[in-house]
């Protein structure tokens, strides 16, 4: 496994494997590691605009909150809505 180095905004050093993907309506969502052997999960990277900025619900959906690229979540109920 190949993890790609990048340097956070607040300064903080996370690795980017671009080989384990979750699906977005507009590019990939990465997994990203909080150490270079890649054993803490520390978030997701945006494939459609490359940002770190990303959040997940209870649900499993993750949202980019840069440019809004969006996976659904595992499970959806009209009821969360």
């Amino acid at each position: 496994m190949t993890l790609e180095a990048t340097t956070t905004p607040s300064g903080e050093r996370v690795y980017t494997d671009r080989s384990r993907t979750e699906r977005g309506a507009d590019g990939p969502f990465y997994l990203v590691f909080a150490d270079e052997a890649g054993e803490s999960r520390w978030g997701f990277r945006c494939g459609n605009c490359e940002s770190l900025d990303t959040a997940m619900d209870t649900m499993g959906r993750i949202q980019c909150t840069e440019c809004g690229n969006l996976r659904k979540p595992d499970e959806w109920d009209a009821a969360h809505e």
